[in-house]
C-alpha cells in the first residue's frame, strides 16, 4: 500500500497544475475583452457601454489605399426605444452615412436622408450593398489590420465611439471612389 505522502504529491502537483492553466486562460481572456474587432474572428463589442446606446458587433473597414472607403457593422438596441444614428465622425476622413437605393433604374449610392433608425429591441446592420458609414477623402491610406476610431452621434446629441479593424473585401463589387456608383452629391 502506499504511503500518504506519495498520494498526495501527485494531487498537489495535478491541482497546482490547474491553478496554472487557469490562471493563463484568464489572462488570455482579459485581453479578449478589449473593444476591438479582427477581420479574421467576430468580435461582440460593447462600443461605448458607458453611454449605453448600442452595442456594436463585428466592425469593420474595408481596406482601402485613397479617395473613399466604408465602414460596416451590426447595431444592437437593447433599449426599449428606438434610437436614430444622424452623424459619423472619423479621424482618417470625413464620413457619411451613405445607402444604397434604385436611381433611374440602377443602383446608386447616396447619403442617407434621416440617419439610420435602430428599432428598440432590434437590430440594424450596416453591410456591403446596403446601409454603410462612408469614409471620403482619406487623409492616410487605411490598410488591412490598421484599427480605426468611428464615433456615431445620435439625434438626441448622445456620441458612442467604436473600433473596426480594416481589411481587404472585395465582395459585392463595390467601388468607394467618384463616379462608381456614388450620386454627384456624395
Amino acid at each position: 500500500m502506499p504511503s500518504t505522502t506519495s498520494r498526495r504529491f501527485p494531487r498537489t502537483v495535478a491541482l497546482i497544475g490547474a491553478a496554472v492553466l487557469a490562471a493563463s486562460v484568464a489572462a488570455c481572456g482579459s485581453a479578449d475583452a478589449t473593444p476591438t474587432a479582427t477581420p479574421s474572428a467576430p468580435s461582440s463589442a460593447p462600443a461605448g457601454a458607458a453611454a449605453g446606446v448600442l452595442t456594436v458587433r463585428d466592425p469593420w473597414v474595408k481596406a482601402a489605399d485613397k479617395g473613399m472607403t466604408a465602414a460596416f457593422a451590426t447595431l444592437v438596441n437593447d433599449g426599449d426605444t428606438d434610437v436614430t444614428i444622424t452623424g459619423v465622425t472619423t479621424d482618417v476622413s470625413r464620413a457619411e452615412i451613405h445607402e444604397m437605393a434604385m436611381t433611374d433604374g440602377k443602383m446608386a449610392m447616396r447619403q442617407k436622408q434621416g440617419g439610420v433608425v435602430v428599432a428598440a429591441r432590434s437590430q440594424a446592420a450596416l453591410e456591403p450593398g446596403g446601409d454603410h458609414l462612408m469614409l471620403m477623402d482619406l487623409t492616410r491610406p487605411v490598410r488591412p489590420g490598421d484599427q480605426l476610431d468611428v464615433t456615431l452621434t445620435f439625434a438626441d446629441g448622445r456620441t458612442q465611439t467604436f473600433t473596426a479593424v480594416a481589411k481587404p473585401f472585395t465582395g459585392a463589387q463595390e467601388t468607394y471612389a467618384p463616379g462608381h456608383g456614388a450620386s454627384p452629391a456624395s
